[in-house]
């Protein structure tokens, strides 16, 4: 039996050729105004959260790593003086990017679109001198390509435990550095079917340093993908949808119609979101209600004697760790993420680090919040109830949290967060020309230009 929303399994649509034909094809800026807009600001917003974590120890571990193999100089890692080969490059600006979970979100499949794409695009684009407008439009189909796959398979996907950045990112990916590569539809047919026997990435990894490396290593995977297409290297052309193809094995929900209808016409992209926290989405609404309280009573942290949250189930099977030990940790407990908004009025990048999350008076504040899973409210909502030890108490209800499509991040929101990340990488003088560079992007000749200004020297 088909999983519900189905298609009819024997009338499958050539998902894999549509595709291909659409990235090869579509016309360079072919999408209305509001999709540019997007596009250039879920490229500013990846582009920060990679230079923001460029010298986290999750990166200075990959690098190491990846400096073993003596890599040629081809490609720049943000932020840094490094050069690496494309590959590596991919690799290790996908891992950044993810580093501190604060990276925009498709909220329909809860994929992180950019890590993957643009990390595996500009490193392509870099190295081939090409334009800005180039890379935005890989940008823009890349994104298409892999969120429309999430779009078929997601949630029974995500629930079987695949991490789906990563597990369809390699799409994503594939897609846009094929249209860089000027792929015809045959050859990208063919790296499609490549990527599509390189998913990576499980839930369990969630936490640690090799969360961040499921986009990288999709990217990388994408890369190589359009590269070994271009040479020649074949797959099957029916590998998404055949019956032992990546969709069929991956998922019992494979609903075609969200990949083919209105394909070149919608764009997923339109529907990203930009995270004001340093931490998974599920908890956002937990966090503004504790952040919105705190500043609307203007109460002391101190002054708690409990605090009690009524969360979707998601919350606590993804957020449910109750002492963690690293900042990496922290970003999958709501009960730290809470107790961190209710003492410092938000929760970023510092709220996240492991000195944060060790805090003998967040520790404390932590162990004295309750969280219960409650079928009837929605992924995107949350109740907060704080009782003070003068026996008030206080109540707030988030529909959907700040950052979310219906309460999304202004420009100038995320200007504000892109100086939070990169000023104390590259300065404030570098991270205003970096922001004007991003903001020409369509007109910009040679993208080498923006990486230039992107790293440190």
């Amino acid at each position: 039996m088909s999983a519900p929303g189905a298609a009819d399994e024997n009338d499958v649509p050539a998902v894999t050729r549509a595709l291909a034909r659409f990235v090869a094809e579509h016309p360079s800026a072919g999408w209305g105004d509001h999709v540019e807009r997007e596009a250039l600001r879920t490229f500013r917003n990846w582009l920060a959260c990679a230079i923001g974590a460029s010298h986290h120890p999750t990166l200075e571990a990959a690098l190491a790593g990846v400096m073993e193999l003596a890599p040629s100089r081809q490609a720049s890692v943000l932020g840094r003086a490094e050069r690496v080969d494309i590959a590596s490059a991919a690799l290790l600006n996908g891992i950044a990017s993810h580093t501190f979970d604060f990276d925009d979100t498709h909220l329909a499949t809860i994929i992180h679109p950019a890590g993957p794409v643009a990390s595996a695009a500009l490193a392509i684009a870099e190295h081939s001198g090409t334009s800005g407008r180039a890379l935005l439009d890989a940008l823009v189909i890349g994104v298409d390509v892999e969120c429309r796959i999430g779009n078929a398979i997601y949630p029974d996907h995500y629930d079987r435990g695949w991490h789906i950045t990563g597990s369809v990112g390699m799409l994503g990916a594939a897609a846009a550095c094929s249209r860089l590569l000027g792929l015809d539809t045959r050859q990208t047919t063919m790296a499609l079917g490549i990527a599509a026997s390189q998913p990576t990435g499980v839930r369990e990894q969630f936490g640690s340093m090799t969360k961040p490396l499921h986009p990288g290593a999709a990217a990388r995977a994408g890369l190589m993908s359009a590269l070994l297409a271009r040479h020649g290297f074949t797959a099957s052309a029916s590998a998404l949808e055949a019956p032992r193809g990546l969709l069929r094995t991956f998922s019992t929900k494979h609903d075609w119609r969200e990949i083919v209808e209105g394909l070149g016409e919608r764009f997923e992209i339109v529907k990203n979101t930009y995270k004001p926290f340093a931490c998974g989405v599920v908890i956002h609404p937990a966090i503004d209600g504790c952040a919105q309280l705190r500043d609307e009573a203007n109460i002391d942290a101190d002054a708690v004697e409990r605090v009690e949250l009524r969360v979707h189930p998601l919350v606590l099977e993804l957020t449910g760790k109750r002492a963690p030990r690293t900042g990496l940790e922290g970003k999958f407990s709501v009960y730290h993420a809470c107790a961190a908004a209710l003492l410092f009025g938000t929760a970023g990048v510092r709220e996240f680090s492991d000195a944060c999350v060790n805090d003998p008076r967040v520790v404390a504040l932590r162990e004295r919040v309750t969280a219960h899973a409650d079928e009837g409210i929605d992924e995107a909502a949350c109740e907060v109830t704080l009782t003070l030890r003068d026996g008030r108490t206080l109540h707030k209800r988030i529909e959907h949290a700040v950052g979310s499509l219906e309460r999304p991040m202004s420009d100038r929101d995320l200007d504000r967060k892109f100086h939070g990340l990169v000023d104390p990488v590259l300065g404030e003088a570098a991270a205003d020309e970096l922001l004007a560079r991003c903001a020409q992007l369509p007109q910009t000749s040679e993208v080498r230009r923006l990486v230039d200004a992107a790293r440190a020297v």
